[in-house]
């Protein structure tokens, strides 16, 4: 018996080495989460910091630990080491803060810490050895992406090991009420070597001074680049209230180059770099920012407090691995006499409306309680985007919406309280006998549609809230709202375009001449489309199928410009600013950019707002000849809709959700219910829902995004236990999804668990034979038994234990699951047949198979 004991005992610790000892990334991961179990539980993602996104990215969480600063211009400061011990490269950043508590976050990588307290006065410093700025925010700022293939390099022998997260709280009176502050920003992060390397380069002014009352101040920063190519791809500017406009410009052979131009009282976010800008040595990069002194009574510096002022200008570049480096400041001017050569739109202040200078200034001794609830419902709006490699939508098929009895339906649009708002044509149909060879409608004798052509709809329900245009239009085309809730709506039979209040009868401006096509300043030939500049108020009609411009109108209708001409199909390839029916707009205020679904060309072309002038270009083989419509969603998503196919060409009509900075798609999507014919519209919110339009169909679809919907899922579960069979199934999918792409501490505590199980099945089945079969003389003959099992344990002439012999000659084992541990869900899975080859194996079970993704 002695001997027995001795044999269990070495077969136990021999199991809790094995188990001690693998060494994989999850290691890491178990030891970063043991770390954070004293962070507040009232922050979001402190109990989970850290989320696997696949074989080599994850997902990490920097938030602020529930703090309340108890006086204005409070910067706090929390650092996060990475968690892993090898190199690592962060590709994405996703704020989580609103300008209404937070004036501005820095985040930074070094390797020590100024304090190894939860979060500490900034004052103390931010790091103790030299610090990289990675990621800036203010007023809202949307998230920044990288370009494929860059990132920032962490970790390992030559990156950062802390993040230092520095949150600058500038007017307190939003924590009256003593909440608890959790901003920050959630990075994603990934092995894969990177081959481009990002980093930061700061301009930044240190000693302007602005007069009080003085209209105009220019602080000017120019420095010599001295180091290898970098190739810049996107910019931000800072400043505080005084700040009107800011720009920044690569010189050379004094030939001035934009790298951006920005407001800096509209969202402080990193914008992308729309020309290719390179910089190379002796380049010289210049910024300027101007400044009005106008309604302060004394002189204001450059400082840290709200009252103070700063002029930075951030630049995003990457270089090659072998040379980068990743930070870089200038803080001089070179050279003052070369700024008498700066082009004048330096100088030119980028307008912003009064009502959105309110919105966004990030402080509040003006600000009012109903101001306060707007604040955090744009904050609310801009915020929600989550990293391009998880984004996926798919059908809400339990949405009624689609059973909607319609006629064709040719626009969507989304009201300000985010219902879903749509345009069809009743009794009416657009056929080949609706118009002569001149575009002159030949219809008319039917009269207007007696139907309400614009109806309201709940967007979780599709409850009908309103419907209004009986009797204006004959051939419905194009919707949009404006931000005080206006109807703007395109009649292509009519040849104009209406603006309709949501409860009015009658139109409150029309423009072009009804019925009459043509194409001079007065006139239309079937308009497509409308979008309302939310900022200046300005009109912007894509004119259209007869015509091949985008049109410009004032707030009252007045006309100011047009650009755009007809393709020359003898040429070959469409040129940029030529259309082949302008089809859809999209107007994009964060980027001051107008985008076009240029239909027949199969492309999206984007336009400078005030100018008109071409900036790029999207155009994939997938959309294929024919690109319908295009909408874009707070946060830098851009949803389209492509046509049928040709006879002979294979790409399927579908739905596309594109990167805006990149133009990169990064998923498609189709109906499960029915199939798109003809999508004519699409419309996505702030939230990522999209809703499309099929006027052959005559249907609306919803989609949502997969993390919303399994949120859906769950309530309705809740709700409704008699919920149908395709919702469980739908969850059940989603989970057995997520975890095989999570981090599985299930099969680690599965395999800390089989030595103790293995024990006790001995001890049990040693136990039973002596009670059961030995009776009083079991002990003697129970030696024999034993004897028996530890054979087979320790392999055939050998004299010592042998765990492999044992555990290979089970079907499912490799050698490899006792050298080093997968991290991925995929090895709890198991063939339906896994098992023992032999009854007489059958002491230790095999762990559980992981749940069925049926």
């Amino acid at each position: 018996m002695a001997g027995l004991v001795g044999n269990l005992l070495i077969l136990f610790f021999v199991f809790q080495n094995i188990c001690l000892g693998f060494r994989s990334s999850l290691s890491v991961f178990k030891r970063y989460k043991e770390t954070t179990r004293l962070l507040s539980n009232e922050c979001p993602g402190s109990d989970r910091p850290v989320i696997s996104v696949g074989l080599s990215d994850f997902a990490l969480d920097i938030r602020m630990r529930g703090v309340t600063p108890k006086q204005s211009d409070t910067y706090l400061c929390m650092s996060v080491p990475l968690p892993v011990d090898d190199e690592a490269y962060v590709v994405d950043f996703k704020p989580h803060a609103s300008m209404d508590t937070v004036h501005h976050m820095l985040l930074f990588g070094c390797n020590e810490p100024s304090s190894t307290e939860n979060y500490w006065d900034c004052d103390k410093g931010t790091c103790k050895d030299k610090s990289n700025i990675l990621y800036a925010w203010a007023r809202n700022a949307p998230p920044t992406r990288l370009p494929k293939g860059v990132g920032f390099r962490v970790g390992g022998e030559t990156g950062g090991r802390y993040f230092v997260l520095q949150v600058h709280y500038g007017d307190i009176s939003a924590f009256r009420d003593k909440h608890k502050d959790c901003s920050g920003v959630t990075l994603h992060l990934t092995h894969q070597k990177q081959p481009l390397i990002a980093g930061m380069y700061l301009m930044m002014s240190v000693n302007t001074v602005i007069p009080p009352g003085e209209k105009v101040v220019d602080a000017d920063i120019a420095c010599h680049y001295k180091r290898f190519p970098m190739h810049l791809f996107a910019y931000r500017v800072h400043t505080h209230r005084l700040g009107k406009v800011v720009s920044g410009y690569r010189v050379r052979n004094g030939q001035w180059t934009l790298i951006g131009r920005q407001s800096p009282q509209l969202p402080q976010a990193f914008y992308p770099v729309e020309h290719p800008v390179d910089v190379s040595y002796d380049d010289i990069l210049a910024a300027r920012c101007v400044f009005s002194g106008e309604g302060r009574t004394t002189e204001t510096h450059i400082g840290g407090t709200a009252n103070d002022e700063m002029c930075n200008f951030y630049i995003m570049y990457y270089m090659e691995a072998k040379h980068a480096v990743s930070y870089m400041t200038c803080t001089q001017n070179m050279n003052p006499e070369m700024f008498r050569n700066i082009p004048q739109e330096a100088n030119i202040p980028i307008p912003v409306k009064s009502d959105m200078l309110k919105m966004m200034h990030g402080h509040h001794e003006e600000t009012k309680d109903t101001d306060k609830s707007s604040l955090l419902q744009q904050a609310k709006k801009e915020e929600g985007e989550i990293l391009d490699q998880d984004f996926h939508i798919e059908e809400a098929v339990e949405w009624p919406g689609l059973d909607l009895k319609l006629g064709q339906v040719s626009g969507l649009a989304l009201d300000p309280e985010n219902n879903l708002v749509i345009f069809h044509r009743g009794d009416h149909v657009w056929d080949e006998n609706s118009f002569d060879s001149k575009f002159v409608y030949q219809q008319r004798g039917l009269g207007p549609i007696e139907q309400n052509t614009i109806i309201v709809l709940n967007p979780s329900n599709a409850k009908l809230l309103n419907s209004v245009g009986k009797s204006l239009f004959y051939l419905p085309h194009g919707l949009s709202i404006d931000k005080n809730g206006n109807y703007w709506a395109t009649d292509v039979a009519l040849h104009q375009v209406f603006k309709l209040g949501a409860n009015n009868k009658e139109p409150l401006l029309i423009l072009g001449v009804a019925l009459q096509p043509g194409s001079d300043k007065n006139h239309f030939c079937q308009p497509t489309d409308v979008a309302v500049d939310p900022i200046t108020g300005s009109i912007y009609v894509s004119d259209g199928y007869c015509n091949s411009r985008i049109i410009q109108f004032s707030p009252n209708g007045l006309y100011m410009m047009q650009w755009g001409e007809g393709t020359e199909t003898s040429l070959g390839r469409a040129r940029p600013g030529q259309f082949r029916i302008p089809h859809s707009l999209a107007l994009i205020p964060d980027f001051s950019q107008l985008c076009v679904a240029d239909r027949e060309n199969g492309r999206i072309q984007c336009f400078r707002l005030e100018t008109g002038e071409f900036i790029r270009e999207i155009k994939h083989k997938s959309f294929g000849r024919e690109l319908f419509a295009v909408s874009y969603a707070p946060g830098g998503l851009l949803f389209a809709v492509n046509g049928m196919p040709y006879p002979g060409e294979a790409e399927p009509v579908q739905g596309f959700v594109m990167n805006f900075s990149t133009g990169e798609i990064i998923d498609t999507f189709i109906p499960v219910r029915k199939s798109f014919e003809m999508p004519h519209d699409v419309v996505a919110s702030a939230d990522k829902t999209v809703f499309v339009g099929d006027v052959h169909a005559r249907a609306v679809w919803k989609f949502a995004s997969t993390e919303k919907s399994e949120r859906i899922v769950e309530a309705r579960l809740k709700n409704n236990p008699e919920s149908t069979e395709s919702l469980k199934k739908q969850e059940k999918q989603h989970l057995v999804q997520q975890t095989r792409t999570g981090v599985s501490f299930v099969l680690i505590t599965t395999l800390l668990i089989i030595p103790v199980v293995v024990l006790l099945a001995i001890l049990v089945f040693i136990r039973w034979r002596k009670t059961t079969v030995y009776g009083a003389d079991g002990e003697h003959k129970l030696d024999s038994s034993s004897g028996r099992i530890l054979g087979r344990l320790r392999g055939k002439g050998s004299g010592g234990l042998n765990l492999g012999n044992f555990f290979a000659s089970h079907k499912g084992y490799s050698r490899k699951g006792f050298d080093r541990l997968s991290t991925e869900g995929s090895d709890q899975e198991k063939d339906e047949d896994d098992g023992t080859d032999s009854e007489e194996e059958c002491s230790a079970p095999p762990p559980p198979s992981a749940p069925s993704s049926s």
